[in-house]
């Protein structure tokens, strides 16, 4: 039940329902509508991750954000934005830093104490939380416009 007393339960199993078919009647469209969301979650993830003021703008962390290809995932489209350089999660999860300890040279690969936990930015999940909204209206915009088309 929604704040006000009503029930939105029967609309929410309807758009499901609508989403489902759209899926499986219009999958040229469907691919192409989730591959423009999965590319506007990467400008929201560019935006955060300049906002943060994480080293420099240009480079490898920049460049290395995109988009992957719109693929079915549980029956439903589906598309991925990542950033493929090899050091973004480090950023984002954070990491453990060791000083001085060269494995190469022979040094033990034990724990010294002076480890220290550098924390992550989190701005992929960031990204992510102020994308959820503008997605949710965007699918029922879509949805409009498909009903109104006719399927």
């Amino acid at each position: 039940m929604g704040n006000d007393g009503f029930d939105f339960s029967e609309l929410t199993k309807f758009e499901k329902k609508l989403t489902e078919k759209v899926n499986n009647t219009m999958p040229k469209e469907s691919r192409k509508f989730i591959k423009k969301e999965a590319n506007n979650l990467n400008k929201k993830n560019k935006a955060v991750f300049k906002s943060k003021g994480i080293g420099q703008e240009t480079g490898n962390l920049l460049k290395g954000f995109k988009a992957g290809k719109a693929y079915k995932y549980r029956g439903v489209w589906s598309a991925r934005a990542f950033n493929n350089s090899p050091h973004a999660h480090l950023l984002n999860d954070g990491f453990m830093w060791e000083p001085h300890k060269n494995v190469a040279k022979g040094q033990s690969n034990k724990q010294t104490g002076e480890e220290k936990f550098i924390p992550g930015f989190h701005f992929m999940e960031e990204a992510a939380k102020a994308f959820e909204s503008g997605f949710y209206s965007d699918v029922e915009e879509w949805l409009h416009e498909v009903f109104i088309k006719g399927l």
